[in-house]
Order: C-alpha cells, then structure tokens, then sequence
C-alpha cells in the first residue's frame, strides 16, 4: 500500500488553507483546513502534524485520525481539529484517486443524485438585501442567507431588531426561503425577541441564536420558538454535539467539514444526529476542496438538507482580485447551479474536482494571515463579531 511521502499547506486568498498530501506512486489529494482568522496557529498544528504522518499508510484514513486523536492526549478543539481536516480530507480524496472512484461510492453510496445548495446575500452589516437576492434568484437559487443584524449590545433597543424583519420580508416577497443567521451576536435578551419578531414571516432557519457555549438557553429559546434551529460551526466533534442532540435543543446541525475533523469525523456526526431526528446542512463559507468534501457527505447522508456554498460571498468579494470559489478549479462547471438550486454528483475520482497548484503556488506567495473582523459598541466596548 503507498505510503505519504509528503504534506504541504498553502495559505491562499480570500482566507482559505488548503493542505497537499502525496504518496510514494506521486498521486496526490486535496484537503482544506481553513479556521478563518487563526491561519498561523493550524499552521503550527500542521508543522507538529506532518513528520508523524509522513511514512504511514495513505490507505489507512481512520487509523491516521485515531493515531492524532488518541496519541496527542490533548485534544480537540478548532485549531487541532481545522488541521486534522485538511490531512483527513486529503486522505480521502487521495484513495479515490487510486482507487479510482468518487470519494461517496467509498462512504456507502449516494442517496441522492443532487444537492441543493445556498449562497449568501449582504454582508455583516446587511444592506440592500433585495437587489442581491434578485440576483441569487437569476442563479437559479431558491434559498439564501443574511446576517440578522448588525452587531448589538446585551441588551439593545428593540427597535434595533426591527431591519432584520423588513429584510426577511423583502427577501421572502421575493419567492425565497432565507435562513437567518444570528452568527453569536445576539445574546439572550435579544435572541427571544428577534426570533419572536421574525417567527411570524417564517424563515427557513435561525442560525446560532445563541453561542454554542449556552446550552441551557439554547434549550429554553427552542420552547420558546417553532422556527428551526441551526447551529454547529463552533462545534468540532461528536462528543461537543452529544449534548445538543441529548437536549433535542437544535432542528439542524451545521458541521464544518474543514473545523470538524474532515470527511471521517463529519460523516460520523452526521449519521449521529439521525438517530435524534436532527438535519444535516453543512456550514461551508470556504473554500471549494472544503465545499467539494461537503458535497460528498450531502450525496451520501439520509438526514442531508441543504448546503451552504461562497460563491460571490462577502468575505470572497472584499478581497479584491476577482479571487472567489471557482478561482482554483481548473474547471468551474463542477459546480455550476442548475434548477431549484442543486448541484450535480460529482463523476471524479477522489473529490471530483482539480485543483489550478500553479494559480495556488503563485496566490499563496502573496496572502497574508487572514484575520475577523471586530465590532465595537459606541462606548468603545467589544462586541461579537
């Protein structure tokens, strides 16, 4: 069996980190192990990573990922678990490839032969919803998602919640369906009053009403509200959902493929959260070897509802050089939008698509750490991005 021979990483533009692992034979596969804002610290992990997984077995996926989850003691969390994605992703798509099939034929098969997908409209400060979301619609979308609000105090004025209503509105006269995504900075005071305001128009979700670290008042807002409740980004192993899903707290859990300990450890929480009834849409502003992977769980996951995808995304657009989610793929048409929304199952082998190394090589020479934005309040006081 072939054994790795080397592990890079390249830091690239809009804020993605994507990981390179080949074997003895020279064929290789893609991994992304982006932790927006934290590029330098998975850096380090991978630096601590590369020299023990160097010489094993690339057949081997699940016993590299035990070996990095038993064998460092400390575990766990998002910059070890970002880096663990991009190897374990990598992995997968490098056994495709040699054994010449596409990445969910190795995951049991597809159940489905499409994958409905979502693109975001405004930005962090959301504005002009209804011309953007003309323009996802002329995609061929059927669903989008904004930020909420802006940043908020504590507690705020209710009249500050009253704009992420009249968007939703906007938005839904359109003929879309939008999830709203509270994105952790709206804290509970606020979060009972914006999901009551916008209960009434019906989105297609709220997303992290509340920061994943307040279970029991993610518990309490869920009695309190019928709009689904998503959450999961800032959540990296099965043992951080367990209790979400003992709680019967959350609708729909949105993994991150490249936070969550890649395609091993998603597939296995996604399988998880079918036994308590809970959907799967996977959280996915990346880049497209996180997206590409994302695609393969959709395909073969029975709870699968729908995908998050950067096309045209905020973070995409403010960086300047025309570089968005089709930039690094030699052909783009891997992904384009068909009816309704959906995206065809990928024919490729490993992930499916190919990666432009020399457009990577040249982008990384010149991508600085990416870092999060910072809000404050007009006290000067700090406020969740």
């Amino acid at each position: 069996m072939p054994k790795i021979t080397s592990v890079v990483y390249y830091r690239v533009k809009p804020r993605w980190l994507m990981v390179k692992v080949t074997d003895e034979n020279g064929e290789f596969g893609w991994g992304e192990a982006t932790l927006e804002g934290h590029d330098l610290a998975v850096e380090g992990c991978l630096e601590e990573m590369i020299p023990r997984v160097v010489g094993k077995d690339a057949n081997e996926i699940e016993n590299i990922w035990q070996m990095f989850w038993r064998h460092g003691f400390y575990r766990g969390g998002p910059v070890f678990m970002s880096a663990l994605s991009g190897i374990d992703i990598a992995l997968w798509d490098l056994k495709g490839k040699n054994l010449k099939v596409p990445i969910y034929e190795l995951l049991g098969g597809k159940v489905r032969n499409e994958v409905q997908v979502y693109c975001w409209i405004g930005g962090d400060r959301p504005s002009d919803v209804e011309t953007a979301a003309k323009a996802r619609l002329a995609q061929g979308l059927k669903c989008v998602k904004m930020n909420a609000t802006e940043d908020l105090n504590w507690v705020d004025s209710p009249s500050s919640l009253d704009a992420a209503v009249e968007r939703l509105k906007i938005v839904k006269s359109l003929g879309l369906d939008a999830g709203m995504d509270f994105h952790g900075r709206v804290h509970k005071a606020m979060a009972k009053q914006l999901a009551s305001a916008l209960e009434p128009y019906r989105p297609l979700f709220i997303e992290e009403p509340l920061l994943s670290e307040h279970p029991e008042a993610i518990k309490q807002l869920a009695g309190l509200t019928t709009i689904p409740i998503a959450l999961g980004e800032r959540l990296y192993t099965r043992w951080d959902v367990k209790r979400f899903l003992e709680d019967a707290s959350i609708d729909i859990l949105q993994p991150d493929i490249a936070h969550a300990g890649g395609i091993s450890e998603t597939k296995r929480i996604a399988t998880m959260a079918e036994a308590y009834d809970v959907a799967i849409a996977p959280h996915c502003p990346l880049g497209p070897v996180a997206f590409a992977a994302c695609m393969h769980i959709a395909l073969s996951t029975p709870n699968f509802a729908i995908l998050e995808m950067s096309l045209g995304m905020h973070y995409n657009t403010e960086a300047g050089d025309d570089i968005d989610l089709l930039t690094y793929l030699k052909d783009p048409a891997v992904f384009d939008i068909g009816n309704g929304g959906y995206i065809k199952a990928p024919k490729g082998y490993g992930l499916g698509i190919e990666i432009d190394e020399e457009v990577v090589r040249k982008i990384s020479k010149e991508t600085p750490p990416w870092q999060c934005k910072v809000f404050h309040g007009p006290d000067g006081s700090i406020r969740e991005w």
